[in-house]
């Protein structure tokens, strides 16, 4: 999944050509920043805007220092940001990056400052000043742009191998390990590409035990011997990790067993603050650059039994969320060049691991909430068979659709099929509230069209509630202006309701659609007929009256209720239900169990797109047996 970026424009004038787009302050946004400008610079050979064979290493160079100063807005800031781009008529490359956080600026490497004397600030910066011919930092009210222009002049790298988008050809964009020479050429332009393919790779994880399997790739062997990563449960709040590592890798898989258990007995933790207080402590090892690690050479073998190795806290948005150790025999330190290149890639996996994190919770919460808004199970009715189709598109979040099915008291039954304007969270309050109410009335006696009169007055209560609040708070807040979306939403809920009685000879249904594709009553000869008139929106029209309608069931007949996802079903410009489509598809069950009538019609609907549904949906169908 990748970022969206919005409000993109390319032009070509005078001047040459330039681009502009909006990223969300997210881990993904460096990704799309890299895509927008390598689509940038092709559409501008294609033009003959630039020379394709001088155009290369500019290229390069330029997606290397924009997915730099992406990712500096992403860390530092976290908000929106807006990209800009041009090509002078020089041929130099110019690139703005503006976020909204304008109170903490970035280092310059010109001032010589310590490495790492800040937690969350990497080297990626000083790579840019390495590539940009100029650069530098404007601040105006409520944003900050940082901006680097690269020259035209410069060629062909023949050394640098062309970025990909697999971890093999990222892993070969970082020299080999202990090449004479090879350390000082990683903060050139091989290790930006390096680090760009990694972020590539990095945020597109959603899962963060692949997120530490893809870091243990992309340093083993290239940048050490062997590393280890240990990551922090969200629940935990300590200064070291301890225990042992979630992962641990080595050159020689014949040595990562002992390795591993070796590690487990000296987990990293703070240096030994002999006089410094606890909370020091804890703030010392807060930082993300590297601390000395002692070397494990028992578990290495006689061979390796020197080395240097260290630790670097993983650390997104001010919280650590882990630990990776890295290692390289027969060396008395690393060198600064390693250092800094592995401390960059550190940030990277971090806000990886955030992201997955985060990730993790969302699903977590929709999955709970999403059992919260359906019935455990579907009641079973006397001398009624039934059947059920439910089918999210979204399986990461809560569904606007919603059913039910339960007893009411008295020999009487009740169903719901549902429909909530949106989806997400909105919709998740929309039908925790309809539903409770719905079993709540019912269980009360009131009957069919009384539930509808009073869930509509319901939600506009609760709609009218929730405007005062947002109201007040306006006013409260000093009238800042409502962003779209922020704002109270309108609460639309299209149901499909009724009520089963069994009796000698049948099953008498008594039901109302509001606002809801009409249910189709199947007779066992094929006829298809609907069972109740249309009427208004839950939650639109104060004071609506609603109406009911009953109908009889006899032996094998079949009601099918269904929502949109099943009528707009697309193909095209058409939908499933264009010309009676749902009635001519329901006709052709006649004769058919309510399980094969309800698979049958999600089987056609299916079909009808040729594709995944684009939609929630949900179906029932009930029987008379």
């Amino acid at each position: 999944m990748a970022a969206i970026p919005t409000q993109r424009e390319s032009e070509s004038d005078d001047c040459g050509a330039r681009g502009l787009a909006t990223l969300p302050g997210s881990p993904l946004a460096p990704g799309s920043a890299r895509a927008l400008v390598r689509a940038a610079f092709a559409e501008w050979s294609d033009r003959g805007l630039v020379d394709p064979e001088r155009s290369a290493r500019l290229a390069d160079d330029a997606t290397a220092v924009v997915s730099e100063l992406v990712t500096n807005a992403v860390v530092h800031a976290g908000t929106e940001m807006e990209i800009g781009w041009r090509l002078e008529e020089s041929g130099a490359f110019v690139v703005e990056v503006r976020d909204h956080h304008p109170a903490r600026a970035p280092r310059d490497p010109a001032q010589g400052e310590a490495p790492y004397d800040t937690p969350e600030h990497g080297r990626g910066l000083r790579l840019v000043a390495t590539l940009a011919e100029s650069w530098g930092v404007t601040y105006r009210t409520g944003t900050k742009t940082v901006w680097a222009r690269l020259s035209a002049d410069g060629g062909e790298d023949p050394d640098g191998p062309a970025p990909a988008r697999t971890l093999a050809a990222a892993e070969a964009l970082a020299p080999q390990p202990q090449r004479p020479g090879a350390d000082r050429d990683w903060l050139g332009r091989g290790a930006l590409s390096f680090l760009a393919e990694a972020s590539d790779l990095l945020a597109g994880q959603l899962d963060e035990s692949l997120v530490t399997a893809l870091t243990g790739q992309l340093i083993v062997p290239r940048l050490a011997d062997w590393c280890a990563v240990w990551l922090e449960d969200e629940a935990t709040v300590r200064g070291g990790d301890g225990g042992a590592p979630t992962r641990v890798w080595h050159a020689s898989e014949n040595r990562i067993e002992e390795l591993s258990r070796a590690l487990e007995k000296d987990p990293p933790c703070p240096r030994d603050g002999t006089g410094v207080p606890p909370l020091e402590q804890s703030r010392e090892w807060g930082r993300s650059g590297p601390e000395p690690y002692p070397w494990p050479g028992d578990a290495l073998g006689p061979q390796d039994a020197h080395g240097a190795a260290l630790a670097y806290r993983l650390i997104a948005g001010g919280r650590p969320l882990g630990t990776l150790v890295i290692g390289r025999c027969g060396l008395q330190r690393f060198p600064d060049e390693v250092t800094g290149l592995v401390e960059d890639l550190g940030r990277r996996v971090a806000l990886a691991i955030g992201a997955a994190r985060q990730y993790a919770r969302q699903a977590t919460i929709s999955a709970v909430l999403q059992r919260g808004l359906l019935p455990g199970a579907v009641a079973e009715i006397p001398g009624v068979s039934s059947a059920l189709v439910y089918e999210p598109c979204d399986k990461g979040g809560p569904s606007g659709d919603f059913y039910d099915l339960f007893p009411a008291g008295d020999g009487r039954w009740c169903f719901a099929v549902g429909d909530v304007q949106g989806k997400g969270p909105e919709a998740a309050v929309v039908i925790g509230l309809a539903r409770p109410w719905l079993r709540l009335l019912a269980r009360e006696g009131y009957r069919v069209a009384d539930v509808l009169d009073r869930l509509n007055q319901l939600l506009l209560d609760d709609a009218t509630e929730a405007a005062d609040a947002a109201a007040r708070a306006l006013v409260a807040g000093g009238a800042r202006p409502v962003a779209p979306g922020d704002g109270p939403q309108t609460r639309f809920l299209s149901l499909l309701y009724g009520e089963l009685t069994p009796h000698d000879g049948g099953v008498r249904c008594t039901l109302a659609s509001a606002g809801h594709p009409l249910p189709l009553l199947l007779r066992p000869d094929g006829d298809v007929r609907t069972a109740a008139r249309p009427q208004t929106l839950l939650g639109v029209v104060e004071d609506e009256t609603y109406t009911s309608e009953t109908i009889e069931l006899g032996p094998g007949d079949s009601l099918l209720c269904v929502t949109d996802g099943v009528t707009e079903r697309r193909s095209g410009s058409r939908q499933f239900d264009d010309g009676d489509g749902l009635a001519r598809a329901l006709s052709g069950c006649a004769g058919l169990s309510a399980d094969l009538i309800a698979e049958r019609i999600r089987r056609l609907v299916h079909d009808f797109g040729g594709g995944l549904p684009e939609d929630d949906l949900a179906l029932l169908v009930l029987q008379a047996e």
